[in-house]
């Protein structure tokens, strides 16, 4: 999900059950009377925190479950329950210890198994969770929740086949399962068959109409090939079913996504918060102190902190917004900007007038956290991620206008690379951009196999010069094989860590066609010429025929999902049309 990098769609989310439904649908084994109606005192109090944790009332359930430990400490339901309350509130160290109290007591109870393997995977330690899980399947081979949370565990590792194995031999053996059918189309459509994973959803819907997860993943299938109005009336009713608050933010997320890709920015910047909801997947803490700059409040005379967030290309695309920020804050008010470390010293040239500030992330109790290790306190007194200024600098895409060629390359540097570019082979100086360095999750869908370049490649007047970061050797090769076409590789940079030399190599060229990656959007915010190869119903283009993001850009988007050969051909033609202009 990361505009930077390709257009993004929010995934299809694998179903997660509510916590509490999870304790509520099934008893454990170390209670027969949950009314406590035998007098024992204990069991009595765990039955009332249970119904206060369906009731969302976190501290009761707590303060009930400790009470209950205070006269039995071996109860292994009120540590499992108190487990799941600290789970809730997103304490996962000490849910860890109250799940692992739990299965010392009871170690072969399914529901401890399953609850612990769950929080192991919110953790990031999938192997930890695929170990428990498989020790409860020699026992009970045929558990659908086991299975189910065994293929999540396998896919969270990247192996999505396995996955998809498992769950398809479980769903030959036993007919009826549609959350395991709705997770198998999750899986299958992250490996691209959107197809397949649209049947898939669609018979979870039937055996079970009320599947919000299913009917989420049905319409966000639907907004990932480009069917946009058809998608957003499918999510908008699965939010409206009432998702548990663990879905909700991604279902809100992919409603704002396709409002943004129908031209609606007052729904879809509103929706596009949902990122900074605790429950969002992959959600980053970040650990600021002061007060957090909402949408709609007064920037005048603020001292704020801008915070880069999501992908690196995602950083630059939005530094759009600073210039705006700095006029809003007035020269009362001050703006500090922490980026990516990669890109300090572009962005400090780009705005001198600002204090550019390398961020940080990393692990801290189970949770993923952004810090500035540079700020003292007392240096700002409101922050807010980058993309939350949205709201308030871009209503609408008129607010777009005259926003291009902000990023400043390094003129030496400049100079540099045009120098250099004189002892390659003669012609238009093309950088190329074919991939994504993550080609997870379905995101390969969204770039062209590489043979399909093959009519640009074979372009004559043209010269090529890889601008593609990671490892690219083996295109560089086919390009030489099978289309005679060299692309070359400028000497003496890492074009993946050595973003300021990238972006004035960008700047030096006299195009540069890509399909959206970070290097792109270095390229395409200097006001270089680019051209932007993008999916079908894009959000990034809000609505319109072109990319407002870079006023200068020309945008090619295929008229049906990944049916890139028409789109390389078009490509090709109007680069014959300028190099036959230039002779």
């Amino acid at each position: 999900m990361t505009p930077g990098e390709t257009p993004p769609q929010a995934p299809p989310q694998p179903e997660i059950p509510a916590l509490e439904a999870t304790l509520q649908d099934s008893a454990l084994s170390d209670v027969g009377r949950e009314d406590g109606s035998a007098g024992n005192k204990p069991d009595s109090l765990v039955s009332q925190a249970r119904q206060a944790l369906g009731e969302r009332r976190l501290e009761a359930a707590a303060q009930l479950c400790h009470a209950a430990l205070e006269i039995d400490e071996t109860h292994a339901l009120a540590w499992h329950v108190l487990a799941v309350v600290h789970e809730v509130r997103k304490d996962f160290p000490t849910a860890l210890s109250c799940y692992q109290a739990a299965l010392k007591l009871l170690p072969d109870d399914p529901r401890i198994v399953l609850n612990l393997s769950r929080l192991a995977m919110t953790m990031g330690m999938s192997e930890v969770a695929e170990k428990l899980i498989r020790k409860l399947l020699i026992s009970d081979p045929e558990n659908p929740e086991a299975i189910n949370k065994l293929a999540i565990a396998l896919s969270a590792q990247d192996r999505r086949t396995e996955a998809i194995t498992l769950l398809r031999d479980f769903l030959e053996r036993q007919n009826g399962h549609p959350k395991l059918l709705n997770n198998l189309g999750s899986l299958v459509a992250d490996s691209g068959d959107l197809e397949t994973a649209n049947i898939l959803f669609s018979e979870a819907l039937r055996l079970s109409p009320d599947l919000v997860a299913a009917a989420y993943n049905l319409g966000d299938n639907l907004l990932v090939r480009g069917r946009t109005a058809e998608a957003l009336r499918r999510i908008e009713a699965a939010v409206a079913a009432g998702p548990p608050p663990e879905d909700r933010p991604a279902m809100v997320f992919a409603r704002g996504l396709a409002n943004l890709a129908l031209g609606d920015l007052e729904a879809g910047w509103r929706d596009y918060e949902a990122r900074n909801d605790p429950n969002w997947p992959g959600h980053i803490r970040n650990l600021r102190d002061e007060p957090l700059w909402r949408p709609g409040e007064s920037l005048q005379g603020r001292r704020l902190l801008v915070l880069g967030e999501q992908g690196l290309g995602d950083e630059v695309l939005f530094a759009s917004l600073i210039p705006d920020v700095i006029e809003r804050v007035g020269p009362e008010g001050s703006v500090i900007l922490a980026v990516e470390p990669r890109l300090v010293s572009l962005m400090a040239r780009t705005f001198p007038t600002v204090r550019v500030m390398p961020h940080c992330a990393g692990d801290l109790g189970g949770h993923r956290v952004r810090i500035v290790p540079g700020l003292p306190k007392g240096e700002c007194d409101h922050w807010t991620p980058i993309a939350s200024l949205l709201q308030t600098l871009r209503p609408d895409v008129r607010a777009f206008a005259g926003r291009g060629g902000y990023l400043k390359a390094d003129p030496g540097r400049v100079d540099h690379w045009r120098n250099v570019l004189a002892q390659a082979p003669p012609g238009l100086r093309i950088g190329l951009l074919w991939k994504s360095a993550s080609q997870s999750r379905g995101r390969a869908r969204s770039f062209a196999e590489f043979d399909a370049w093959a009519p640009v490649l074979r372009t004559r007047g043209a010269t090529f010069v890889n601008l593609q970061y990671g490892d690219c050797a083996p295109e560089i090769r086919i390009a030489q094989e099978r289309f005679g076409a060299r692309i070359w590789t400028p000497p003496g940079i890492d074009l993946m860590q050595d973003l300021d030399e990238v972006t004035a190599l960008a700047s030096a060229l006299d195009l540069t066609v890509a399909f959206a990656n970070a290097t792109f959007n270095l390229a395409a915010a200097t006001g270089a010429p680019a051209w932007l190869i993008a999916s079908k119903g894009a959000w990034t283009t809000l609505g319109t025929r072109a990319y407002p993001w870079y006023p200068q850009v020309r945008l090619y988007q295929p008229g049906a999902y990944a049916d890139w050969a028409p789109v390389l051909a078009r490509v090709a033609k109007d680069l014959k049309a300028v190099l036959g202009a230039r002779t």
